[in-house]
């Protein structure tokens, strides 16, 4: 049926039809009477007569199509087995064998089940908006002064602890930055012989700190009186670039590459050494459960440490590490233990290697490692997302968010003019600072907000530095 009958046919249904009434409910339409003499019963209604088809229960495109497709099934009769299978199985899904052109009754009414499922997965559907993508501030949210603030890559000059109070070495000083207030005092001034400082740690109960020196001293502070508790020498030969605190035990790295383990409760403090490093220990960091210790070197070596194969007296030889991992061809300084998966590690590499790895530290096995084009000088995770965030040196000096496990980049951020040479992490996990050779240090609102914040428990630090009599000055 071609254009021009079909409105002809159409213009004849229009002058036949007559006008619908005012006031009518959409769809009703008027009582009529039956024509058939089998019932006088006024009350059976009858809507149409069985010679008269009903144009409202009629499918008028179902109706062409029944119309013309018997036409087109001549023309294509050499059509094979398969394509008339073919059309067969879909007559029969979509047509549901529906031969019928002229109708003379409504259908009867679909299921009510039918309805409400549908419309049930519709309001499901709606219920469930997308996750709309965190904002990410491009620009830092504060930025103070560093002045004298050491341009070396293997030291370790800024922490913030779980006081919220930031501190950061600036040559022979240590300062400290309450972040509740934005107020700053001075800790202690070391002198020449001494200086400059060359690690700062907080303690885990927020309130102890410990400062290594180029001297390889290490001095333990009380920030609340100001007051020096004791000063641990002949540990190191030479300056102390590395600390990490695991409970009641500081662990120091120095440039002689030793690795010792010192109990600050006791007199005799030297409780293990590590012996596996041949240059500068310049990254260490202990693993959430504290039974695990990486350490990253200027020999481009990365260790991983057991407690349980640690060595109780100095003088028994060399503890053997737990693995010994290689593949990284620059120093390594970046160190970050997964707060999602325990027995994961991100490691980063220096100028010549410029990758992020990821070992699992039970099986020492690589999983990943992704090349960033510059320096890696530290590395966080996000503690409420799967994210990792990165400081870099030349050419971009930049922070670069990463979505894990896929490491899409999710944001480059950018303002500093030198290589970003250490990073500190809020108490809550939300704000990151950042200092650079450009003797700026730089707050950063990256990881935004939880979406559910989880109830943390105090962590119980019971025994450290509950009295003076635990320490015992020298």
């Amino acid at each position: 049926m071609d254009a021009g009958s079909r409105s002809i046919s159409s213009e004849k249904r229009s002058l036949c039809t007559a006008p619908r009434p005012p006031l009518q409910e959409a769809g009703s339409r008027p009582y009529m009477p039956s024509l058939s003499t089998a019932s006088r019963n006024p009350s059976a209604k009858c809507y149409g007569d069985r010679f008269i088809p009903d144009r409202s229960a009629m499918d008028m495109d179902m109706a062409h199509y029944l119309l013309t497709e018997p036409r087109k099934d001549k023309e294509n009769a050499a059509a094979s087995p398969a394509k008339e299978a073919y059309r067969k199985l879909l007559a029969e899904k979509i047509l549901n064998n529906r031969t019928r052109i002229l109708s003379f009754r409504n259908k009867p009414p679909e299921p009510e089940s039918i309805h409400t499922e549908l419309r049930a997965d519709a309001a499901s559907l709606q219920a469930k908006p997308a996750k709309q993508r965190r904002y990410i501030p491009q620009s830092a949210e504060r930025t103070l002064d560093a002045p004298e603030l050491v341009d070396d890559y293997y030291l370790n000059l800024l922490d913030w602890g779980s006081s919220n109070v930031l501190s950061i070495a600036l040559s022979n000083t240590v300062y400290l930055w309450d972040a509740s207030d934005g107020s700053t005092s001075e800790l202690v001034t070391v002198d020449e012989d001494n200086g400059p400082v060359t690690s700062v740690s907080w303690a885990p109960d927020g309130r102890h700190i410990a400062v290594g020196l180029n001297s390889s001293d290490v001095q333990l502070w009380d920030t609340t009186s100001n007051r020096l508790l004791r000063t641990m020498r002949g540990v190191h030969d030479s300056r102390v670039g590395s600390l990490a605190w695991n409970n009641n035990i500081l662990t120091t790295g120095g440039m002689d590459g030793k690795i010792v383990n010192n109990d600050v409760r006791i007199r005799n403090h030297v409780v293990q050494t590590y012996h596996g490093h041949e240059q500068e220990v310049c990254g260490l960091k202990w693993s959430g459960s504290g039974q695990q210790l990486a350490s990253g070197g200027n020999d481009n070596m990365l260790h991983i440490w057991d407690v349980s194969m640690a060595s109780s007296m100095p003088s028994a030889g060399r503890t053997q590490w737990l693995h010994r991992l290689e593949d990284h061809v620059a120093a390594v300084k970046a160190l970050a233990w997964c707060p999602f998966q325990s027995n994961m590690l991100a490691s980063g590499g220096g100028g010549s290697d410029r990758c992020i790895k990821f070992w699992n530290t039970h099986t020492g096995a690589c999983l990943n490692s992704v090349d960033t084009g510059s320096q890696v000088c530290s590395l966080i995770w996000n503690k409420n997302e799967r994210e990792l965030l990165s400081s870099h040196g030349f050419t971009q000096n930049q922070l670069t968010l990463w979505k894990y496990p896929s490491m899409v980049k999710m944001a480059e951020l950018t303002g500093h003019t030198s290589r970003v040479l250490f990073m500190a992490q809020s108490p809550d996990g939300l704000t990151v600072a950042s200092a650079a050779a450009d003797e700026t240090l730089r707050f950063w609102n990256v990881f935004g907000t939880p979406e559910a914040p989880k109830t943390a428990s105090k962590a119980s630090h019971t025994g450290m530095f509950n009295s003076s009599n635990h320490i015992h000055i020298r």
